[in-house]
């Protein structure tokens, strides 16, 4: 698939964070026409995508952020993105001029989404919180749907850069509400993998032919995209690709760390999450989260 950029100005920018996500994000914005400085903890990882896209590769994200329009951040976790975006001497914020502004793409909590949005706002920066959807193929595609929180100018100004890797770029609110919005969508997720799960196992101990079962109902309102896209490697029993369990067991535990204090009741995504934990204990970790179907293939 080839990617439809659309014409925008060329803007010097910063993306922090070359993992499976953020390398071809960064990527994407490079092909864009965009002059991209990157960072990643291990620096061969920069070199190696600089080799392959252009560009620069910077030290530290302060130095990854000076001179930047825009920095694009995509890590792990809440202290990851705090340490690389925080940090006294290197984070990313010592390096940014005045009304510049940072996006974050990590899926972390709405509570450091605001704690940083305060911090940029006491340097006189813009801070948007805004989680991806979409997986690893998304993200080489340029297909991503990104869900965002914060003021209304700076993200004006960001979508037509944040583009060059998405399909949409969508404010949902305040600081904190692109956090909240991704959290929506891991429960969605989660209710549609062990709902397919479920129903392959079930239509495979009955005799059926399970692929062509998944065809027939693809057409119909029991569609989704985790049929679509992992139906028949579930019949295969293939887990090697994808969002891995340990992703969305992080996930999960957001959203319901985030549900403890709203007051949300979330019965079958608590139970879910614990089906995600065997997994882990059987040393699926790194498989898709499909892999749910082989709790019901005993």
């Amino acid at each position: 698939m080839t990617k439809q950029y659309e014409a925008t100005p060329s803007r010097k920018v910063a993306f922090l964070g070359l993992g499976v996500m953020g390398g071809p994000m960064a990527g994407h914005l490079a092909a864009a026409g965009h002059q991209v400085t990157v960072y990643n903890r291990t620096a061969a990882k920069a070199e190696a995508w600089v080799a392959r896209h252009g560009g620069r590769a910077a030290p530290t994200p302060r130095a990854a952020a000076e001179g930047a329009e825009f920095v694009f951040v995509c890590v792990g976790n809440d202290a990851d993105l705090r340490a690389v975006v925080a940090g006294d001497e290197d984070g990313a914020f010592a390096g940014m001029a005045p009304g510049t502004t940072l996006v974050d793409h990590t899926t972390a909590s709405a509570d450091i989404a605001r704690e940083l949005h305060g911090m940029a706002r006491s340097r006189g920066l813009h801070f948007v919180d805004a989680p991806v959807s979409g997986g690893e193929a998304g993200a080489i595609n340029g297909l991503l749907t990104v869900m965002c929180g914060g003021e209304s100018g700076p993200f004006d100004a960001m979508r037509p850069v944040a583009m060059a890797f998405a399909r949409a770029v969508t404010r949902l609110g305040d600081s904190g509400a692109g956090q909240l919005a991704k959290m929506v969508n891991q429960i969605c997720i989660a209710g549609l993998v062990q709902g397919l799960a479920e129903a392959v196992a079930f239509g495979t101990r009955a005799g059926l032919d399970m692929p062509a079962v998944l065809d027939v109902i693809g057409k119909g309102a029991a569609q989704s995209w985790q049929m679509d896209n992992r139906g028949k490697t579930m019949v295969q029993d293939k887990f090697d690709f994808g969002f891995a369990v340990d992703w969305m067991r992080k996930d999960l535990g957001l959203v319901l760390d985030e549900s403890r204090r709203n007051g949300a009741r979330l019965p079958a995504t608590a139970l879910i999450d614990q089906f995600y934990a065997e997994i882990q204990n059987r040393g699926g970790g790194r498989w898709d989260t499909s892999s749910l179907i082989r709790l019901l293939n005993k």
